[in-house]
């Protein structure tokens, strides 16, 4: 079973490489962006049949290695 996860910064922290890639679009004529908040996307392959099971172990990957859940939230799909 696929499992897709995304990573995002929590609201409030500051985010260095998003600020980086928004100044490059506004001078790239993308004058309208405001803000780029950038992450992290896994897909992640799980030998497992069932979706709750599979969705369990992902959870428990994110916690112990994919997110920094001090300063950061992930969303499991």
């Amino acid at each position: 079973m696929r499992v897709k996860v995304i990573v995002t910064l929590k609201n409030g922290v500051l985010d260095p490489q998003g600020k980086a890639i928004q100044q490059t679009l506004n001078g790239m004529t993308f004058d309208n962006v405001s803000e780029v908040r950038q992450g992290k996307y896994f897909d992640i392959d799980v030998n497992e049949s069932d979706e709750n099971k599979a969705k369990s172990q992902v959870e428990e990957m994110c916690k112990k290695l994919l997110a920094n859940l001090v300063i950061e939230d992930y969303k499991i799909l």
